[in-house]
């Protein structure tokens, strides 16, 4: 007997407690594996994300800064990477459950991102433990989490702006946080962030492949049409220097990452 897909999807989005969000997550995964999800059904489910009573979520000004020559500076800059996979979990959970009415790829391969960012957030976690602190610590900021807001009513600004646009940030951002995790002699943490990296420029493929699609589907040209949506939305554009070997893997052309850049100069 098969469930709704976009009922399990709501459950696990709704999940305030960890433990609990990553078991119905990887449930999904499973039952989506083994057929027993219907995603041709498209009922009226409301979606809330459910997030733990920590940590204190505050504007980004507030967050403070994470000098990782400290020890705590260190955890707290682990801390800021796991809340953005829990965040992650979120995303990808929010992507599949938000947009009905699309191919069956499109939930297998965001379900298989949301299983994935749980595993991301798992070792990150422990190794945040091994630092002697925990998810909800330090205070952490809600900013992926506001672009999915203003993208709900909207699968091609979805995936626009937030697995092409934030979350091909960090492909940016993460080469620099090794070097310096390295540099303090915290080669654990820098070592995990390559799987974080390795599977997030898949992650940030994938949304690349559904906006491009989806732009063919609605006769619109999308490099061009990238551009217009960070304006539409008053997105942050990318920011140089930006990490063209890992911007390429994902999708992005040496003609758009040249023009994103004159853009801003």
């Amino acid at each position: 007997m098969s469930r709704s897909l976009f009922a399990a999807l709501a459950d696990a989005l709704a999940a305030t407690e960890i433990e609990q969000k990553l078991a119905l997550t990887a449930g999904i995964a499973a039952d989506w594996q083994a057929g027993r999800l219907d995603w041709r059904d498209q009922p009226g489910v409301a979606l809330h994300c459910g997030l733990p009573a920590r940590p204190e979520l505050v504007s980004p000004r507030r967050v403070p800064k994470r000098n990782p020559k400290s020890p705590e500076g260190r955890a707290r800059l682990v801390h800021a990477i796991v809340h953005i996979e829990f965040t992650a979990i979120n995303l990808a959970l929010d992507h599949a459950a938000r947009f009905p009415g699309m191919p069956a790829q499109y939930y297998a391969d965001w379900i298989g991102v949301a299983a994935e960012e749980a595993y991301h957030f798992t070792i990150l976690r422990q190794r945040l433990q091994a630092l002697g602190h925990d998810y909800g610590d330090f205070p952490a900021h809600a900013g992926l989490w506001a672009m999915a807001e203003k993208t709900a009513g909207d699968v091609l600004a979805r995936m626009a702006l937030v697995p092409r646009l934030l979350e091909a940030r960090g492909l940016d951002a993460t080469p620099p946080i090794q070097q310096k995790l390295a540099e303090c002699g915290d080669e654990e943490s820098a070592r995990l962030l390559d799987i974080i990296l390795r599977d997030e420029i898949g992650h940030v493929g994938l949304g690349d492949q559904w906006f491009r699609q989806l732009c063919a589907d609605r006769q619109l040209e999308p490099e061009s049409t990238y551009r217009r949506l960070l304006d539409d939305y008053e997105a942050p554009w990318p920011q140089a220097p930006m990490n063209e070997a890992a911007r390429l893997a994902a999708g992005f052309s040496t003609g758009e990452l040249a023009e994103l850049v004159a853009a801003r100069a």
